[in-house]
């Protein structure tokens, strides 16, 4: 039986078995006032509402260009702890300098933030959320399973699902949240299958998770491994040969495999195809968390397997809107039975209240923009390859860790980033191990080469690039 068969048999005797003890959730779209005639005078869709562009805007570079005011800049400098209660007031000048005489703010460069392509400041996105906002307010609130659910959540929903080549999709408010909702539903699947009140071994779901994957994968999977429904084993990142003598060692019938598409702290890619025949091979079920993948990778911007051109052969695919996308929320792109399993058992979203309507507006217009404006996937690929013709690194991605070793060295070179005008952020333990502190860097659309060059002349003062050998991410500190 293939994989996907083999599966989705087991996920239809799951809700089966849901639906007899009448513990079936459905989402029902509420219609806002006035949404119906709207609806009717725009087309359902809406795409003719969004303005999109041939090439980077002067509203850009707000999504780069940023300022801390004087007291946080000094407590930055002198590794003061601060709660973020420094008082701003004032208003910004003409020049360099912001403020009134009892405030003065220093203009950064922000090399920081995952808004890869830049549509934090769109004129569409904004306009949506403006427009939402106006009309229907923040909408009703309540879990999506109340009455928080909306046309809006509906919308998002079924472009995302287009967009990841997927029957359908579920809106959460958090990638976190999203990632934690599939991994407690996984071990309700194993619950409501077993004969007995807890799953035997054989019952049970073995969980195979790459060792780097996002926190929020982590902490699912210990929330389903205290229901004694699943096993939890960690393979050595992206090692394939880890991973496959695990998987031939493992006896139990029901295998997932869960990784990141493109890490977070490492820039580097899971190996996609590998993950792919071992999906065949194991008849495992291959979930992705594309976090940092979605809209960045793939012609359409379909994420990491539309990259790798493998997109059939992932079974579930997680994602956020608070990356490339530049808004805010998760998503599950799955079948329309993963999702009504999730939606009835994953208890972070039902648990959660619905995002809000001008945020589910702004996602959408995001969507659609991200799809129809190419252009800013491919000046975000040329400034990798600006990267790696300045610094002769061979970078694979958009995120670029500079490991540096100590905390020490790493807080030093951010500081000093600071005081050349640049924000990038010293990552240091427990998002790290100790002893592989970094500079995490994250390039955008807009951004340009001036910005590289800048930059990387920066960076060159505290590191040394001719000692990565052209090939390695862990560069010695000159500092």
């Amino acid at each position: 039986m293939e994989v996907s068969n083999l599966w989705d048999k087991w996920v239809g005797e799951a809700l089966s078995k849901l639906d007899s003890l009448k513990l079936l959730r459905s989402l029902r779209p509420l219609y806002l006032p006035n949404e119906q005639q709207q609806m009717s005078n725009t087309g359902v869709s809406g795409k003719e509402e969004y303005e999109v562009f041939d090439e980077m805007q002067p509203w850009d570079r707000s999504s780069v260009n940023v300022s801390i005011s004087e007291p946080t800049y000094r407590k930055w400098l002198l590794e003061i702890p601060s709660s973020g209660d420094e008082i701003v007031h004032g208003e910004c000048l003409a020049d360099d300098t912001f403020g009134t005489s009892q405030q003065q703010f220093k203009r950064l460069l922000l090399f920081s933030g995952n808004d890869y392509l830049g549509l934090s400041s769109h004129p569409a996105v904004r306009r949506a959320a403006a427009e939402a906002a106006r009309d229907y307010g923040m909408g009703p609130r309540g879990s999506p399973l109340i009455c928080g659910y909306t046309y809006h959540h509906r919308l998002l929903e079924s472009s995302l699902a287009s967009l990841k080549k997927k029957e359908d999709c579920l809106l959460c408010p958090t990638g976190f949240s999203a990632n934690m909702a599939l991994m407690v539903a996984l071990g309700n699947l194993a619950s409501l299958l077993a004969a007995g009140n807890v799953p035997v071994k054989d019952e049970k779901i073995a969980i195979f998770s790459d060792e780097l994957n996002h926190a929020s994968i982590i902490d699912g999977i210990r929330l389903a491994e205290r229901q004694r429904s699943v096993e939890f084993f960690v393979y050595k990142h992206c090692d394939m040969s880890h991973l496959r003598a695990l998987l031939s060692n493992c006896k139990m019938k029901k295998k997932v495999v869960v990784t990141d598409s493109l890490f977070s702290m490492d820039g580097d890619f899971a190996p996609m195809l590998e993950l792919v025949e071992l999906r065949r091979k194991h008849n495992l079920l291959l979930v992705i968390d594309d976090a940092h993948g979605t809209f960045v990778c793939g012609n359409s911007g379909g994420g990491v397997a539309e990259e790798f051109e493998c997109e059939r052969d992932v079974d579930i695919c997680i994602g956020t809107l608070s990356k490339a996308a530049g808004c805010h929320g998760g998503f599950i792109a799955c079948s329309k039975r993963w999702k009504q399993l999730i939606q009835s058992r994953g208890r972070s979203f039902i648990f959660s209240t619905a995002t809000p309507v001008p945020i589910a507006a702004a996602g959408h217009a995001a969507v659609i923009v991200a799809k129809r404006e190419t252009w800013r996937r491919r000046e975000l690929w040329n400034r990798v390859e600006d990267f790696r013709a300045l610094t002769g690194i061979a970078i694979s991605s958009p995120i670029i860790s500079l490991i540096v070793g100590s905390e020490e060295k790493a807080l030093k070179a951010s500081r000093e980033l600071l005081k050349s005008g640049f924000h990038v952020t010293a990552i240091r333990p427990p998002t790290v191990p100790p002893n592989s502190c970094r500079l995490r860097i994250a390039l955008s659309a807009a951004h340009t080469t001036d910005d590289l060059r800048k930059l990387t002349s920066a960076l060159s003062s505290y590191i040394n690039f001719q000692d990565t050998g052209g090939t390695s991410l862990h560069i010695h500190s000159k500092l």
